[in-house]
């Protein structure tokens, strides 16, 4: 029993080990940024989504509408939402945004981009894990509470759930 306790202590304090390197590992390094004017596509990892790979349906998710919205500044509002979530904005332009969102336990840092395409009325977005496989589903879930935000089918009262 005494051995099984010890093996356990060192399992457990191995793993946190690793994942506390991991989440220091995800500090490091800029965002992937623009790639030929459009956001870069998703690694085959499980921890990416963005709403111009719609030939990918495992990263695809669903881009913004802005049609109509004549008096919106879209980068200025998605600005201050990523503010409120806890993200940190790093470049902003009137057609793009880059910012990093951080988790709670260990740290581990997502890049989150916007890329407005004035031609189809879109706001194309990004979010994706710099470390690990798998997020299990937190970067699609902080998309689609955005673009649920932007509908208007919420209203804003902290990070989702």
């Amino acid at each position: 029993m005494k051995i099984f306790l010890i093996s356990l202590t060192v399992l457990i304090m191995t793993g946190g080990a690793v994942f506390l390197g991991l989440g220091c590992m995800s500090k490091s390094g800029p965002p992937i940024g623009l790639l030929n004017g459009r956001l870069t596509r998703c690694p085959a990892k499980a921890n990416c989504v963005c709403s111009e790979e719609k030939e990918n349906s495992d990263h695809y998710i669903t881009p913004i509408s802005i049609a109509g919205e004549t008096a919106l500044d879209p980068v200025a509002m998605m600005a201050g939402v990523i503010v409120e979530m806890g993200g940190i904005v790093h470049a902003q332009t009137d057609a793009y945004l880059s910012a990093t969102f951080s988790s709670r336990l260990f740290g581990f840092v997502d890049d989150f981009e916007i890329r407005i395409n004035p031609d189809q009325q879109t706001m194309h977005l990004r979010s994706a894990s710099r470390v690990g496989y798998s997020d299990f589903g937190v970067n699609r879930k902080r998309v689609e509470f955005i673009r649920d935000l932007f509908s208007g089918r919420l209203k804003f009262s902290g990070r989702p759930k």
